[in-house]
């Protein structure tokens, strides 16, 4: 919210409080608090100290290089929740010094300086190694404020609604300095000069609004920034004030933390920490998932025709997706299949099972009054309640719906019996659609949350309740879900995909500002419907967004009320899927590798800041990415195949044909369907898999370890995961002039080398050499 009119003024029924000076500093050694209390104008004498508000800042540091700050003005409030759950180092305490100057307290290599008198002034700072330090962001004059607005005034100033009070923090930015993250936003990738409200909704992918709301950001200093809040934080990011970041919630609190880098990896591995890792997924989900889109018609006939022809077409599939109408219309969610359509869905299922294929489902947390379901859980107060003690219910979506209130351990409990029974079925995994549209008034949660805090929060319990049914029934690392909604620490609960996109090239390009946005909030996957949801893709859309989504880290084929079989579009798109569909599949020794990166806290697909943080050419570029830390990707938004993106530095070269580009600087290319800007780092040693028909293969068995540009001296270890339960196997490569020789003691079966065209091929624990050939190298961007 904006409280300011301009500079000088305050917006009208706005009253301001901001901490001016610096009263007392206390610590709090047992509990490793340092507080802070500060007058809402200057003390001349004792006299002033009469009738005058005061703000308290307590600040404490959980973990190594992250410090919580508590702001408040009046502490007696009644505090309902829920509350993020974050997770402290329990050995850990700060160091706190004051003394006549400042009062500091140190957490690691991030500390925060409160200087005593003067301005109003207090700084975080990253320690470097060598003892100095750098100041990251500041705290300034009119930056802490306490603010009051009158009775007629709302959240813009103006208007009805009774008296309402905020808190909110400024925090300095610096020239040239970007701001990322704040959840899956669609819009600017770059986020300053943007008012972000984190407010779940179900408004698609063309808006201000979001499904994922994260009211944490990263900026390109190597610093984040999280505010431990589930209601609606604002963000006036350079947008109140043009040199700082404003963030407020309503009421008398304010909780944030800072984490400290020194780079955005480093930033974000730490986030991850506090708010939880995201969890591993089974090596099957990374193949090609195929659905039977929202409204079109289908039943076993057209699954099985789906299926079919797929495998006709030698397009490998891994999972089937059945959508809304696996059950009766007017019923959802009830859990039990359609009869008319499905008479037979257990062996349906064994049957797929029977093929390779892995099963998965859709869900939400609706129940609509026609379920079967309703009444009883109605009765058991499974449901949401009215204040007056009904059952909160409305038409949007399903006629008469409720919405579960996983707030109560029973309602829980009871959803996820239904879960059980569908998965003894043979269902895999589930999609859990919606979670946005929560009411924050007038309702009565079982646990007595608050409604407004509830709003965002909801789609935790409700994805963690899935999430940890799946697990319990198939266990850690097999399971996985298709999530649209949710907040904060929901990155526990993969995969979560990017919502209602049209099917057109500008909402191609906005549904990867989406991913690149949530993936700097800390999530470590990502998917999208390849040829975009509403509507029906022009073929060229289809084509082009194929290469997209089969280059991201999850890969499904969904629509509206139309299918997404690559035949219906055209032969070019059918073999367009193959090539990107099996391209995928051999990077698996690769790709495995990243996904336990993005289990340790950096996402699979990296926004170039991400990677290359040193190289500010890259920080706005929001129309590619990095796979993983080697290849780079530029989906090509256009039917021409026209394309331009940024290389850093360096020569690139294509995995699909093998030229090389140099970097530091901006190429445009044309590209035809079967192709994309795909360029791997230089210095790489790439795994390419044997298998090319399916993700879930021992990744080790005949893995080509492929060179590209590695510079004399160069010594590396390469490491494919195992597969189910195996232990990795490390291969080192090296280069001396003009060999390059690769070993490894742990080879359990045959490898290979590759340098440009040049192979060499061992059995198990051998060493291999290959003399690299010299010449000139055909360059990128002269290519068709």
């Amino acid at each position: 919210m904006k409280f300011t009119d301009g500079y000088w003024l305050t917006r009208p029924g706005i009253t301001p409080l901001y901490a001016v000076d610096v009263d007392d500093i206390r610590v709090d050694e047992a509990a490793g608090t340092m507080t802070v209390y500060a007058p809402t104008a200057h003390i001349r004498h004792r006299g002033d100290t009469l009738n005058r508000p005061m703000l308290t800042l307590t600040f404490s540091a959980p973990r190594e290089g992250v410090i919580r700050v508590r702001v408040q003005r009046h502490a007696g409030a009644v505090h309902r929740g829920p509350d993020f759950a974050t997770f402290a180092e329990e050995s850990f305490r700060p160091q706190v010094a004051v003394d006549e100057a400042a009062g500091v307290l140190t957490a690691g290599d991030l500390r925060v300086r409160v200087e005593r008198g003067g301005s109003w002034r207090f700084a975080f700072e990253q320690l470097d190694a060598d003892g100095g330090s750098t100041v990251l962001t500041t705290s300034l004059p009119r930056s802490v404020g306490h603010m009051t607005g009158s009775p007629d005034a709302d959240r813009s100033g103006s208007g009805g609604g009774g008296p309402r009070t905020w808190v909110h923090q400024q925090l300095s930015i610096e020239p040239g300095e970007r701001v990322y993250g704040l959840g899956e936003r669609f819009g600017a990738f770059v986020k300053n000069g943007q008012v972000v409200e984190s407010w779940n909704a179900d408004g698609g992918t063309s808006s201000e609004q979001a499904y994922k709301s994260v009211p944490f950001y990263l900026t390109s200093r190597g610093y984040g920034v999280f505010v431990d809040d589930p209601s609606n934080v604002s963000f006036e990011v350079g947008s109140e004030v043009n040199s700082r970041v404003q963030f407020s919630t309503e009421g008398e609190t304010l909780d944030y933390y800072v984490i400290a880098g020194p780079t955005p990896k480093d930033v974000l591995r730490r986030y991850t920490a506090l708010t939880g890792r995201p969890a591993r997924v089974p090596a099957w989900s990374f193949g090609l998932w195929l659905t039977t889109s929202f409204t079109a018609s289908y039943d076993e006939a057209t699954v099985n025709e789906f299926v079919d022809g797929m495998a006709e077409r030698d397009i490998p599939l891994s999972v089937f997706h059945f959508d809304c109408f696996w059950m009766r219309e007017y019923q959802w969610t009830d859990f039990t299949w359609d009869e008319r359509a499905f008479p037979d869905p257990a062996g349906q299922l064994s049957r797929l099972h029977e093929r390779g294929l892995h099963v998965s489902a859709w869900i939400n947390p609706y129940i609509a009054q026609r379920s079967a379901l309703f009444a009883e859980a109605a009765e058991k107060g499974y449901l949401l309640r009215r204040t007056d003690g009904g059952v909160w219910q409305w038409d949007m979506w399903q006629a008469g719906m409720g919405l579960v209130d996983f707030t109560n351990p029973e309602a829980t409990e009871w959803y996820v019996e239904h879960l059980a029974r569908l998965m003894d079925q043979g269902v895999d995994t589930f999609k859990t659609d919606f979670g946005e549209r929560i009411p924050a008034e007038g309702v009565a949660w079982h646990d007595g949350s608050d409604p407004v805090r509830m709003h965002n929060y909801y789609p935790r319990l409700y994805n963690a309740a899935v999430f940890r049914a799946l697990e319990k029934h198939r266990g850690a690392g097999e399971a996985v879900l298709f999530a649209r909604s949710a907040t904060a620490g929901c990155q526990q609960f993969p995969v979560h995909w990017g919502g209602d996109c049209d099917s057109t090239f500008a909402s191609m390009a906005e549904s990867l500002r989406g991913g690149l946005s949530l993936a700097l909030s800390g999530f470590g996957y990502w998917s999208h419907d390849i040829g975009g949801f509403e509507g029906t893709p022009d073929p060229a859309v289809f084509k082009r967004w194929l290469a997209f989504g089969l280059l991201s880290s999850h890969s499904r084929l969904h629509g509206s009320d139309s299918v997404r079989v690559p035949w219906a579009f055209d032969e070019e798109a059918v073999d367009v899927a193959r090539r990107f569909t099996k391209l995928k599949l051999t990077l698996m020794p690769y790709l495995a590798a990243v996904a336990e990166q993005a289990h340790e806290g950096t996402p699979m697909m990296r926004p170039m800041v991400l990677e290359f943080p040193g190289d500010r050419s890259g920080f706005d570029a929001d129309g590619q990415y990095m796979l993983g830390d080697a290849l780079l990707v530029a989906p090509v938004f256009t039917e021409t195949g026209a394309v331009e993106y940024y290389l850093p530095e360096g020569d690139w070269t294509s995995l699909l044909d093998g030229s090389v580009a140099a970097g530091r600087r901006w190429l445009a290319e044309t590209h035809g369907f079967d192709s994309v800007p795909l360029r791997v780092r230089p210095g790489t040693v790439l795994p390419i898999g044997a298998r090319d028909d399916r993700p879930d293969y021992d990744w080790a068995d005949g893995v080509t370890l492929t060179c590209f540009e590695l510079a004399d001296g160069h010594d590396g270890v390469t490491t494919v995961p195992g597969f189910d339960g195996a232990a990795p196997t490390t291969f080192r490569v090296r280069r001396e002039g003009a060999e390059i020789i690769a070993s490894s003691e742990d080879a359990r079966a045959g490898w290979a080398l590759r340098a440009g065209d040049r192979i060499a091929r061992a059995d198990g624990a051998e060493e291999i050499r290959i003399t690299v050939a010299q010449g000139a190298r055909e360059r990128a961007g002269e290519h068709a």
